[in-house]
C-alpha cells in the first residue's frame, strides 16, 4: 500500500471532468493531491467544493485546488489555476487524470465515437501536450474497447507514444507521439476491488518516457477474492431506514419489509456464489434529456428486484420520507424499498458522509455516473510506485 509518508514532497494531481469526485477521492486516498478538479455540471462542482470545504482529510486540497465549475474545452491551466499556479510551476505536474464522457462509447450511446460531440480525447491529449503530466491517467466504458474502436485506440495510442494509424480518408498515417509510453489499456472490473457492484471499466495508465525509463509499471490486481455482496453492504443503512417504524402503527409492515429485503439479498448471494455473488447491476447516471431517476434499464431493474430493492425510482432519505410520508412508495413497494441517494453511494463505493449537492435527480445522477473510488485507488496505487521509483532512482543518480 503507498501512504504519504513522504512528507517532503507532495504528489500532485489534476482532473479534469471530475464529476461528484469517485476519481478524485480514489487518488487522493491513495496518496496524490488535487491542484485542480474540472467539471461542467454546476451541481458536482459544489459537491466537490462543499466537501473539500468540511472534510479533514482534504485540508491541503482546501489552500491548493481550484474547482472549477467549467468546461474542459475552456480550461487553460495557465490561467485557471489560481491557488496552486506556482506549485504548478515550480514542480511540474505528476498525474493528469480523467474520466472523459462515456456516451460516444457506450452501449447505451449511440457509439458515435470520435464523431461524437462529447467525446473529450482529444481536449485530453491537447492537456498533456500543455502540461506535460509524468503520467496520465484516462477512463471511460468497457465500450472503447470494443473492435469498432480500433482505429480510434491506434490514434490515441500513436499521440502519446507514437506510431501509425489509420487516418479520416483510411489512409495510413504516422504520429511522433508525445513522449509517453502507454504501460497499459484493460479493463477493471469494480467488483474485485470490493464495490458490491458488476462495473467494468477501461483505464488506460501511460507514464512519460524520461520518468519510466528502467522502472516496471505493475497493473492493479485484485484487492477482494470474492465479491461483497448487496446484502452485506447495504444491511446497516437499510436497518436504520427501517427501525424508526418497528414501533408504532406501521411495525409488523416494517419488520416483514426489512426482513423479506434481507432474506432476498441473502438468497441471491448464495444462488450467485462462485458466479460473482449477488452483487447490484450497474448503477448508470441516465443523462439530462430523459426524466426523474431510476435504477437503470428494464434488466438492471430486474436485476435489483432479484436482490429485493424496486429500480423504479430513487427513495428520499429517511428525513424527507417521514417529512412527507412517503413511506409506502420509498420502504413498503411490492418489489422492495427503493434506494436512497445515500445507499446508491454505499454501491458505488463512495466513503461514509460524501455530501451530494443538487436535489434527488442531480444527486442520484452524479452517483450513477461516478468512478468507483476503491478502483481509483487501486490505479493510482499503481501509478504512484512508478513516481516514487523514478524519484528515487534520480536522487540517487544526481
Amino acid at each position: 500500500m503507498t501512504h504519504m509518508n513522504e512528507l517532503e514532497h507532495v504528489y500532485t494531481s489534476v482532473e479534469i471532468c471530475a464529476g461528484a469526485g469517485g476519481q478524485a477521492i480514489g487518488l487522493h486516498q491513495a496518496g496524490f493531491r488535487h491542484l485542480a478538479l474540472v467539471e461542467i455540471d454546476s451541481h458536482a462542482a459544489e459537491t466537490l467544493n462543499r466537501n473539500i470545504r468540511k472534510r479533514k482529510e482534504w485540508e491541503w486540497e482546501r489552500k491548493h485546488c481550484d474547482v472549477l465549475s467549467a468546461d474542459v474545452k475552456e480550461f487553460e491551466p495557465a490561467d485557471d489555476l489560481r491557488k496552486g499556479g506556482g506549485l504548478l510551476a515550480a514542480q511540474g505536474l505528476d498525474l493528469l487524470a480523467g474520466g472523459v464522457p462515456c456516451p460516444p462509447f457506450s452501449h447505451a450511446g449511440k457509439q458515435l465515437g470520435k464523431d461524437d460531440e462529447r467525446d473529450l480525447f482529444p481536449r485530453m491529449l491537447a492537456l498533456v501536450k500543455d502540461l506535460k503530466p509524468r503520467a496520465v491517467m484516462i477512463e471511460n466504458v468497457r465500450g472503447i474497447m470494443d473492435p469498432k474502436f480500433s482505429d480510434y485506440r491506434d490514434w490515441i495510442l500513436a499521440k502519446l507514444q507514437g506510431g501509425t494509424y489509420r487516418g479520416e480518408d483510411g489512409e495510413e498515417a504516422y504520429d511522433r507521439g508525445l513522449g509517453y509510453t502507454v504501460c497499459k489499456w484493460g479493463v477493471l472490473e469494480a467488483s474485485d476491488f470490493g464495490v458490491p457492484q458488476l462495473r467494468p471499466r477501461a483505464v488506460l495508465v501511460a507514464i512519460r518516457n524520461d520518468v519510466l525509463k528502467d522502472v516496471k509499471y505493475e497493473w492493479p490486481t485484485p484487492t477482494h477474492e470474492d465479491p461483497v455482496s448487496v446484502a452485506e453492504s447495504l444491511k446497516p443503512s437499510m436497518l436504520k431506514r427501517y427501525k424508526p417504524y418497528f414501533e408504532g402503527e406501521h411495525a409488523e409492515r416494517a419488520r416483514s419489509a426489512y426482513d423479506l429485503w434481507l432474506k432476498k439479498a441473502r438468497e441471491r448471494d448464495a444462488e450467485l456464489k462462485g458466479k460473482g455473488g449477488g452483487i447490484a447491476p450497474t448503477l448508470v447516471g441516465g443523462s439530462k434529456k430523459h426524466g426523474g431517476a431510476d435504477l437503470g434499464p428494464s434488466r438492471a431493474k430486474a436485476a435489483w428486484k432479484q436482490l429485493g430493492v424496486s429500480g423504479l425510482g430513487v427513495a428520499n432519505d429517511a428525513e424527507t420520507c417521514k417529512e412527507r410520508g412517503t413511506e409506502k412508495r420509498d420502504l413498503f413497494g411490492p418489489d422492495g424499498p427503493m434506494l436512497t441517494v445515500e445507499q446508491a453511494a454505499i454501491i458505488q463505493g463512495f466513503p461514509q458522509g460524501w455530501e451530494f449537492s443538487g436535489g434527488k435527480t442531480a444527486q442520484y445522477r452524479q452517483v450513477g455516473n461516478a468512478f468507483p473510488p476503491p478502483v481509483a485507488r487501486a490505479v493510482g496505487e499503481s501509478i504512484l510506485d512508478v513516481l516514487k521509483g523514478a524519484r528515487e532512482r534520480d536522487r540517487k543518480n544526481s
